[in-house]
């Protein structure tokens, strides 16, 4: 419903100020200006999520690989202690902790369309033991969260957006985007144990957390004395050694089990398509308001207040033009995806903007519409403090992205 006025609001005030531009400035290109721009940005978005079909496709059928052959719950099986600490009220071995580490993983790669269809099974399963039928449970909240803060180990589809726009190095925003999903989880988890009082100090969890630290120091250590171009070179090389080794652990995961590897990854590899041609409709619909907007002079308006006010602050202010991306992304994920690519045509896939767009894009997923997907499904109604702690995770990770692009690309 939110994206329902946003979208409204985009063309009407673009429309209004075109006609403020005409009637009182004399500005006879303006409309035709803005009419023209809602052929231009339909088209961008229709070949860009086109484009998208190909890497979907792969992801989706490396995962069905791993679905068929056990890997995916004999890794659930292996977090299973951990798990079990932050869903205290799931009983063990219950089908839920597989759903739901399905979910984490395909968001962790990066492929949060894949992740949606899981995520409605696990949903399922945690309200066949919900007492409550039409009340958020404890588990449902702690997996929404996590779910929304969006931890991203490989982004793939934001890797392959920034490859159809010929970035020069599509991956570089590997690392950057790794240390903002991190912040965003680590907060949102936090804050749902303290409303829900678990215990993080407990020997498994502390164990996760330990081994988080250690990998944010690891990078920050790796990385240390390094200069921009050298940087670049360490987050490609270590980003096509993550991939390369999923897909090769994936694959002779199947093989171990004597499984038709080559059959189990096309009927996933089937899903992907499916997945990138019905996302058209939602990029091409935001495309073009936010091209009217554009057009209008009406986002330049709001980005030079922006500046302005940041400026006075004594902030530094290049961070501006890719906030609409930080405020669609708890709306509606098509959305912000839609504004990151426009931030790729106006500023640059390359520059500042468009690297910061890219993280923002990644940060967080899409709070508000999958509190609504994910809790309508079930038909819970009572979200009890599930939209608070998803924002405080949004927030944090809002802030955390700025900070990380200041310092990989400022």
């Amino acid at each position: 419903m939110a994206l329902n006025y946003i979208w409204i609001a985009l063309f009407t005030i673009g429309v209004l100020v075109g006609v403020v531009k005409l009637v009182f400035l004399g500005d006879y290109d303006a409309l035709p200006e803005m009419m023209d721009s809602t052929f231009k940005m339909s088209n961008t978005a229709f070949e860009m999520t086109l484009g998208l079909t190909g890497t979907l496709t792969l992801w989706m059928g490396i995962l069905k690989i791993g679905e068929d052959s056990g890997l995916v719950n004999r890794l659930a099986r292996f977090l299973s202690p951990v798990l079990t600490k932050l869903f205290p009220e799931i009983p063990k071995n219950h089908p839920a902790l597989g759903s739901i580490f399905m979910n984490i993983s395909a968001n962790m790669l990066g492929l949060d369309n894949a992740a949606t269809p899981v995520g409605l099974k696990a949903m399922q399963e945690l309200q066949s033991i919900n007492p409550k039928k039409d009340t958020a449970s404890n588990s449902m909240i702690m997996f929404l969260v996590l779910n929304t803060s969006g931890l991203t180990i490989i982004p793939v589809s934001i890797m392959a957006y920034r490859a159809r726009y010929m970035a020069a190095d599509p991956a570089d925003i590997f690392i950057p985007l790794l240390l903002t999903t991190m912040c965003s989880t680590l907060v949102g988890l936090l804050t749902v144990s303290l409303y829900q009082r678990i215990n993080l100090l407990q020997k498994n969890i502390l164990i996760m957390l330990g081994c988080i630290a250690l990998l944010v120091s690891s990078l920050f250590w790796a990385i240390a004395g390094m200069d921009n171009e050298q940087m670049q070179h360490f987050c490609r090389l270590l980003t096509s050694c993550l991939i390369l080794g999923t897909i090769l652990l994936f694959i002779y995961s199947g093989v171990y089990k004597k499984l038709n590897v080559y059959n189990s990854f096309i009927e996933g590899a089937k899903g992907g398509f499916h997945v990138a041609v019905s996302i058209i409709p939602y990029c091409v619909a935001i495309l073009a308001a936010v091209g009217v907007f554009r057009a209008s002079g009406a986002l330049k308006m709001l980005q030079d207040w922006l500046t302005q006010g940041v400026e006075y602050l004594g902030w530094n202010s290049d961070f501006v033009g890719a906030v609409p991306v930080a405020l669609m992304k708890p709306l509606n994920g098509a959305g912000a995806r839609g504004m990151m690519l426009e931030c790729f045509e106006s500023f640059g896939v390359d520059s500042f903007v468009g690297h910061l767009a890219s993280v923002l894009q990644g940060s967080t997923d899409t709070t508000f519409y999958i509190l609504a997907i994910y809790f309508g499904s079930v038909g819970i109604k009572k979200y009890r403090y599930s939209v608070a702690c998803g924002l405080m995770a949004d927030v944090a990770g809002m802030l955390a992205a700025v900070f990380f692009s200041y310092f990989f690309f400022g």
